[in-house]
């Protein structure tokens, strides 16, 4: 049963992960920090990895564009939950279907490991990632042969609705794919919690 919890930014709805799941002390966490390197704005990071150390995860992290392919899989596989930050969707998707880790992450998953997506970690996790142009650097991303993503729910995340620096390239996501694609726009504050067949949005009280 899929476990899915897709988030703008982790560190404004920790207390609705804590909520969704429980028994975390001592569990370890895949932290993937690969969208971020290409960014020059990236403090989600390491604000993501203390908040879950503060809730006593034990954090391991995997950065893809330089693994390698064992420690790739030995990490996704051991370790309790996967978590995947924000940073550049395009760079993200290029790295994880080169060192094969887009493969064995939609593998765990299946087989019930949670997932945490952080805004380009949660953007993946539609069946394609064509609609993120327009907040995004492509550029970044000359080896992508293609958009195909994840394919795991049957929606588009948009992060960072109503939020600043994205509200224009939102805004321009919604108006161009709003009447071709099932968009789920989410604010900071906001997270879609993927249970099974059960999708839920929720907000930070």
């Amino acid at each position: 049963m899929k476990k899915l919890f897709l988030t703008s930014s982790f560190s404004d709805v920790v207390n609705i992960f804590t909520d969704f799941q429980e028994n975390l002390k001592g569990k370890s966490v895949t932290f993937i920090p690969t969208a971020s390197i290409v960014e020059e704005v990236n403090f989600y990071v390491n604000s993501a990895k203390e908040n879950l150390k503060e809730i006593d995860l034990i954090v391991d992290e995997l950065e893809v564009s330089t693994a390698t392919k064992e420690d790739i899989e030995s990490k996704l596989r051991k370790n309790n939950f996967i978590y995947i930050s924000g940073g550049n969707t395009f760079f993200l998707l290029q790295e994880l279907k080169r060192s094969g880790a887009d493969k064995i992450i939609i593998e765990e998953i299946n087989k019930g490991k949670l997932y945490i997506g952080e805004s380009a970690g949660a953007m993946i996790t539609s069946k394609n990632i064509e609609y993120a142009k327009d907040m995004d650097n492509i550029k970044e991303a000359t080896k992508l042969g293609n958009f195909e993503a994840f394919n795991l729910v049957d929606f588009y995340v948009v992060p960072h609705y109503t939020n600043f620096p994205f509200i224009e390239s939102v805004e321009k996501i919604i108006e161009i794919y709003s009447s071709k694609l099932n968009l789920k726009p989410i604010s900071n504050d906001e997270v879609i919690l993927v249970n099974g067949d059960e999708i839920r949005v929720l907000s930070k009280v």
